[in-house]
């Protein structure tokens, strides 16, 4: 039989099945862990329709580094509650199915059995330093395993879009806003 795949295309069959397994099991296993210790069933943090406090906490202390240089130092502590604001009205309007993903992505962040290995975060999350963030960052974007750059970049674009979708944001990259009708 022929291969019909481009030799370009960097994951076989066999890559794509350990992938798929390892991100079940990874994720399958932190969602019970976090079921057990009553992360995951914990409702959304008060004010909040689906951000949970360990989820808070996580955001609070990644923003910071994913909005630097976008956001003068001064300002910088209404850019993460807008921004928090903003992340939570969005994933708010995910269906039911893309919410729960990012939930799980959340919930293997804030797990400390998950978090320190994956991310080299060991301590809580307001105690890692702006460093520590980007080498997790970094640890994420270059790895070999694809569910982690897959959780690298939405954990950006969730930033990123809720962010820039802020009227607060345009000045910085030069958009005038709407036009009015």
């Amino acid at each position: 039989m022929t291969a019909t795949t481009p030799d370009h295309a960097g994951l076989s069959r066999r890559g794509l099945l350990k992938v798929g397994l390892l991100g079940g099991a990874l994720l399958g296993s932190a969602g019970l862990a976090a079921s057990l210790g009553g992360c995951s069933a914990s409702g959304p943090a008060p004010g909040f329709r689906c951000l949970r406090a360990g989820d808070l906490d996580l955001l609070r202390a990644l923003i910071p580094v994913v909005l630097a240089g976008a956001v003068a130092a001064p300002r910088m502590p209404e850019a993460v509650s807008g921004t928090l604001a903003s992340i939570d009205r969005n994933l708010d309007h995910l269906s039911p199915e893309m919410l729960k993903l990012s939930l799980q992505l959340f919930d293997v962040l804030v797990l400390p059995l998950t978090r320190g290995p994956l991310t080299g975060i060991w301590g809580a999350w307001a105690n890692a330093s702006a460093e520590d963030l980007r080498r997790f960052l970094e640890r994420w974007r270059d790895s070999s395993i694809g569910l982690l750059k897959m959780g690298h970049g939405s954990l950006l674009q969730l930033v990123s879009m809720s962010w820039y979708g802020r009227p607060e944001s345009w000045a910085h990259c030069g958009y005038p806003g709407p036009p009015t009708v």
